[in-house]
């Protein structure tokens, strides 16, 4: 059913950021890139970045919908005593980049697979060796202080890492990835480019060959020009909308 049948639905505000996040955490799933009733997503919705959108907690991605969303004041101490609180962790890191990335609009975390295999290297670092690698070129933050779960004082150690505005990959060393962008379809193209560029590389170490790098004025070329490249992460999200609406799914009530 089509997601223009449920958009206006009342009392529910940020209705299509709503429907947006629903399909991103749907697809997701379905990229197996979830981990089970943990990770979380979120959006701001007002000027300053500090109210935004969050899954609820412990809902599985593969059946969040739109009207789920959790709306959320990063500056309100109360938030984890009310009747739907948000996952404790989940408050700790998103209310944390919230609160202090005003250029984080978005924000995924996720522990999915390569992406979690590349945190858990010594070297975290992705080098160039192919077109999606070198899309993150100088545009990655590692972080070698893991301290536990996301808690608020480790959530605040984690958003002070994300200051640099070009920089919107965050490699959580021991831990998974947390990607920030404009929106959802900025942030969700970048998540998914990212770990297929983590899976490249992991596959190439695993044939034990020497790599072949990309040099790193062409690496940069290569990232700034996928940054001006225009629509495409719009057109990506919109495409899964239509598979999603094509198949019945309800993501969009």
């Amino acid at each position: 059913m089509s997601s223009v049948l449920f958009s206006n639905l009342p009392n529910i505000s940020h209705w299509s950021d709503r429907v947006d996040l629903a399909a991103a955490f749907r697809w997701t799933a379905r990229l197996n890139m979830h981990e089970a009733v943990a990770n979380h997503f979120s959006l701001a919705v007002n000027d300053t970045g500090t109210k935004f959108l969050m899954n609820p907690n412990q809902m599985h991605f593969a059946r969040i919908r739109a009207s789920d969303m959790l709306l959320i004041d990063a500056e309100d101490p109360e938030t984890l005593e009310g009747p739907n609180a948000p996952d404790p962790t989940a408050w700790g890191l998103h209310g944390a980049i919230h609160r202090h990335c005003p250029h984080a609009r978005c924000a995924m975390h996720v522990h999915s697979i390569f992406a979690t295999v590349l945190a858990s290297l010594e070297d975290s670092r992705l080098p160039p060796i192919d077109q999606n690698c070198a899309t993150f070129y100088d545009r990655t933050v590692i972080d070698e202080d893991y301290g536990g779960l996301a808690f608020e004082e480790e959530g605040e150690r984690c958003a002070a890492l994300l200051n640099d505005p070009k920089k919107k990959i965050l490699i959580m060393g021991n831990h998974g990835v947390m990607v920030i962008g404009d929106t959802v379809a900025d942030t969700f193209n970048r998540l998914y480019y990212f770990e297929r560029a983590a899976e490249t590389y992991i596959r190439a170490l695993q044939t034990g060959q020497r790599l072949r790098l990309i040099p790193k004025d062409i690496a940069e070329k290569t990232a700034q020009e996928v940054e001006d490249y225009p629509g495409q992460a719009d057109k990506h999200l919109s495409e899964l909308k239509l598979i999603l609406d094509a198949e019945g799914a309800n993501y969009a009530q």
